[in-house]
This record gives C-alpha cells, structure tokens and sequence, in this order.
C-alpha cells in the first residue's frame, strides 16, 4: 500500500487492476503519492513536538505520570515505542477498536514486544467500541498475556457490560504468573439512570457484586482505579 513497485505488464492488467490492488502509477498517481508522504511526515513531526511538549511539561512534577501513544498509519513501530520511552513517558494508552488494530495482530505485538523491553505499561481500552468484534474479543489479551509474560498491562472498564466474565477468566487464567502482570481498570463502570429515573447497566458499567467478585478472584493488588 502506497507504493510505487514495478510488475510485469500482465500481471499488472490481468490481475492487480481487475481486483483493484493496484493503480498504474501516472503522474496524477504519483503525485497524490508524494503529498500524501508529506501529510505523513507533517503530522509525525507534529506528533513528536506534542509528545516532547508534554514530557517537558510533567518532567519535574512527581505527581503526573506520562502516558504517550501509538500511530498504526506512520509505522515504525517499535521506534516510536522507543521515543516514548526515551522521552521518560512510562506507558502507552492503546484503543484497538478506535484505532482499528488486531489485539493479536503482527502490528500489535511489535508494539507489545518493544514496551515489555522498556518496561513501559499499557493501558488498553476492553470492551464494544463500534468496530468489527473479531478483531478486539476481550480474550485476545489472553494472548498479549501469554507472549509477552513480563508485559504489565491493564483492562480498562474489564470488558464493560458484555464482556467482564472475559475479562476476569483472562486475569485469572494469569494468576500464577512470576510477576503480577495483568490488571483491571476501573474506569467508566458507574451505573446509569433511564429516562424515568431506573438504575441501569450501561455499555460500560459493571455491578458492586461484579466488583466485589473481581476483588476476591484476583486480589485487590491487581486493580487501578482511574486509568
């Protein structure tokens, strides 16, 4: 994708045209290409002078703890772990389904192999996010757990409504682990009212019986409140 790469004339006309894989690469094409670098390199430059920016900022202030991210478009992957790292941040916040990434992808698990070595935590959105489930199934970090064992990472909101059970059975299934590894985030799990004043569970909330079963399945050491 985004590449100008040469192939024969007929595996160009009979194949990669019909199937829409390819473009021949005109001057229009070519240089819809070059801007499109170019907004690519803006933007990545604009990236690092927010994240320095910030990491000036909260340098001196022991009370704020930097989190940076992740950009799926620009690549280089394990490079921009790396700059976070570099810039003191100490995690990474990480959304599959907004950011449309494979929890057990190739892509992700470059990202997961670079902050386990620096040391940085992850912080990942758990639950239904409008987006394609297959790809952001609660379970899957089940296998972030397993591949990368000294990977320190948190289930925001715990799967929310649909998917808490999930969400416990993966930090249980990781309870023996050399170190404590896997943790819930509680944030965002109020309950919500309706329209005529009732109590009700949202996309996102999870019950006191829930939380007071979460607590006694994993220990109060594994949960964060606010992340």
């Amino acid at each position: 994708k985004d590449q100008i790469i040469n192939v024969s004339d007929g595996y160009a006309r009979n194949f990669l045209f019909p199937q829409k894989k390819a473009i021949p690469a005109d001057a229009k094409a070519t240089s819809e290409l070059k801007s499109k670098e170019e907004s690519k390199q803006f933007k990545l430059n604009e990236e690092r002078k927010a994240a320095f920016a910030l990491a000036e900022k909260i340098k001196d202030n022991k009370r704020l703890i930097g989190f940076g991210n992740i950009d799926f478009e620009n690549g280089n992957l394990k490079q921009q772990v790396y700059r976070l790292a570099a810039l003191g941040f100490k995690g990474i916040k990480m959304h599959p389904p907004y950011q449309e990434f494979v929890i057990d992808g190739p892509e992700a698990f470059e990202v997961y192999e670079a902050a386990q070595e620096k040391g940085l935590f992850i912080t990942f959105h758990s639950g239904m996010h409008w987006h394609r489930l297959r790809d952001n199934r609660v379970i899957l970090f089940d296998e972030v757990a397993w591949n990368f064992p000294k990977l320190r990472f948190s289930m925001e909101h715990m799967g929310g409504y649909s998917f808490f059970r999930e969400a416990l059975l993966v930090m249980n299934n990781n309870s023996r682990c050399e170190i404590d590894h896997v943790f819930a985030g509680w944030t965002s799990i109020a309950m919500e009212k309706d329209e005529f004043g009732n109590t009700r569970r949202g996309a996102w909330s999870i019950t006191d019986e829930e939380l007071c079963d979460l607590i006694h399945q994993t220990g109060p050491r594994r949960s964060i409140f606010g992340l």
